[in-house]
């Protein structure tokens, strides 16, 4: 089919194969996951921990698949619903209406994998902070919120894996242990003069060899 073009071309993105076979997948189960699919008994479920340095006590994130075609050779597993449970009371609020239109969305059905880098791209004005354990900035807690989505998602192969070569990871990695012999600080924390990632919102941007480049992503501005 022939799409005709009648505006200029201002901006172009190439979506790798095994991204366009995840879009390819979603778009063929749209149908299947409704607002009308009624929620079964039981559902599968995974729950994830996250303590961030702004709250006293953690956050536990529960995340429920709905199995899709089941015992057929097209059994899926899509998230049907979001919980986020924690003693400390100065994010009920917020918290439990985020939860309510995440689990509206995933029972929409089609593609729901929007949600991670419309949450995952929310600043909190205070400052963000590291994870503990494994230096990931975090912009918010809703930003750490849509990196546990993300993780589950990875897990359903509705996102890749990694778009990192082995040849390009290897030579980020050399790159950060540099940094960290050299400053001596956490290879990821990186230093002080780090800027912020666009691509993944890691404050992980520094100069490699006289260009911007990101020691989480790969993200770089010399292509």
């Amino acid at each position: 089919m022939m799409i005709e073009i009648n505006q200029a071309i201002t901006a172009v993105k190439v979506l790798i194969a095994e991204q366009l076979a995840v879009k390819e997948e979603i778009k063929t189960i749209a149908d299947k996951l409704t607002e009308s699919t009624k929620r079964p008994e039981m559902l599968i479920g995974s729950t994830y921990k996250i303590k961030p340095p702004v709250s006293d006590h953690a956050l536990y994130i529960t995340i429920n698949d709905i199995l899709l075609n089941q015992e057929s050779d097209q059994e899926i597993r899509r998230p049907f619903e979001i919980f986020v449970n924690s003693k400390n009371m100065e994010f009920y609020s917020w918290i439990v209406a985020l939860t309510r239109v995440i689990s509206a969305v995933f029972r929409k059905g089609g593609d729901c994998t929007f949600l991670v880098e419309e949450l995952k791209a929310v600043f909190d004005p205070k400052g963000g902070y590291y994870q503990r354990g494994t230096g990931i900035f975090m912009p918010s807690v809703v930003a750490d919120i849509g990196h546990v989505i993300e993780t589950h998602l990875k897990t359903l192969d509705m996102l890749p894996k990694s778009e990192i070569d082995s040849h390009q990871q290897a030579y980020i990695e050399e790159k950060r242990q540099a940094l960290k012999v050299e400053e001596g600080s956490d290879a990821l924390a990186l230093s002080a003069t780090a800027s912020q990632c666009v691509k993944c919102y890691q404050k992980s941007v520094v100069l490699l060899d006289h260009c911007a480049t990101c020691l989480n992503c790969g993200d770089s501005k010399c292509g």
